[in-house]
């Protein structure tokens, strides 16, 4: 605690001081200083700063979270992240200085420390590359939160990343000492929007707009999304949403629904942020779902050992799990093995490349 801060205090007692258990008022020249377990009334100036200087970790907080101008947005999420409606000032600032707190935001590892006066630093990197024991010098160091534009846009393996909260968040990186405002501009850069749909929905505020709602606003190659409810009704809907928008593909969570008297029957997800609506990858991913379902079904007839069946399902399950890449090349005992699956492919597909030989149509697509 600073000069500023006891001047601060003494200037704002005027209009009544109410932050996370610390009052301070003043009636003419007699002041009022409150704490959970004490009071002392009928204070002068001098007696008031007194006080203060005796609880300084009070008074830096209240000047730390009502001082400063920063959006409404910003200021719920940082005393979030700390936890300052959960937990008491003398027990927050001393885990603040005894090591930081820490906290997570999709795949973001957040440590937030104790700075001069009552200041906070937060670090900020990949939830992976946060592991007590792990040597911060071996990670690419940044402290301007533009440089994030340029490091989560692709993945470890380099593939674009064109879904931002997706679970592919590149690791090696890390921001030290950023202040409030900082941290809050990397996140949002990171994964855009996410705190600010956050507040909007602890407020009540959140504008969620339905599957009917959004693909009644698409136009052009898109209007055609409109016409898929081929007596079905959601069940469509309830494909996508189990294909796209579940935790181990997205990490916000879905609080948009069929349309607003209709649920799905997939889960949301458990992620902090709200997903409000379907995204331009899930619209488009249904664009080309829609003409796809509009095919009629034939029969085929294929002759597979029982084995080769659940090979199938195996390469399918890989697939859509995003596991393919992980399977060794030794371990020829999963189905989705690369090896495996070349024999299975040298064993049952025809030169022109059909399963078993059968062509997908008699006539030519």
């Amino acid at each position: 605690m600073n000069d500023t801060q006891l001047d601060a205090l003494v200037a704002a007692a005027a209009e009544g001081v109410d932050c996370d258990g610390l009052r301070v008022t003043a009636d003419g020249d007699a002041y009022t200083f409150a704490l959970p377990e004490e009071t002392h009334e009928g204070l002068d100036e001098s007696e008031l700063r007194e006080r203060a200087t005796e609880n300084p970790w009070f008074v830096s907080n209240w000047h730390y979270w009502t001082e400063r101008d920063r959006p409404d947005a910003e200021t719920a999420y940082l005393r979030w992240l700390e936890g300052a409606d959960d937990r008491p000032v003398p027990e927050r600032y001393e885990a603040l200085a005894d090591g930081g707190i820490e906290a997570s935001w999709g795949e973001l590892a957040i440590e937030i420390g104790l700075g001069d006066d009552g200041d906070r630093t937060y670090t900020l990197c990949h939830e992976d590359d946060a592991d007590a024991d792990a040597d911060t010098a071996a990670l690419d160091v940044h402290t301007d939160p533009l440089e994030a534009r340029e490091l989560v846009k692709h993945d470890d393996r380099g593939r674009y990343r064109p879904l931002k909260t997706a679970p592919t968040l590149p690791t090696g990186w890390a921001f030290l000492d950023l202040d409030g405002r900082a941290l809050a501009r990397t996140v949002d850069i990171v994964y855009p929007a996410t705190v600010a749909n956050w507040h909007l929905e602890r407020q009540g505020d959140l504008d969620i707009s339905n599957w009917t709602e959004t693909m009644e606003r698409q136009t052009g190659i898109y209007g055609v999304i409109e016409t898929w409810d081929r007596g079905e009704g959601h069940e469509h809907v309830n494909w996508v949403a189990e294909a796209c928008c579940a935790d181990s593909q997205c990490l916000k969570r879905r609080e948009w629904e069929y349309d607003d008297d209709t649920d799905l029957d997939v889960d949301g997800g458990d992620g902090a942020f709200p997903c409000r609506e379907p995204c331009s990858l899930v619209i488009a991913a249904a664009r080309q779902w829609t003409k796809l379902e509009g095919e009629q079904p034939k029969t085929y007839e294929f002759e597979l050992t029982p084995s080769e069946k659940e090979q199938i399902e195996d390469i399918i399950d890989a697939v859509a799990d995003g596991e393919a890449d992980d399977i060794r090349e030794a371990d020829v005992y999963e189905g989705a093995n690369r090896y495996r699956t070349r024999f299975l492919r040298a064993k049952r597909f025809d030169e022109e490349g059909n399963l078993c030989g059968v062509p997908t149509d008699d006539e030519e697509n």
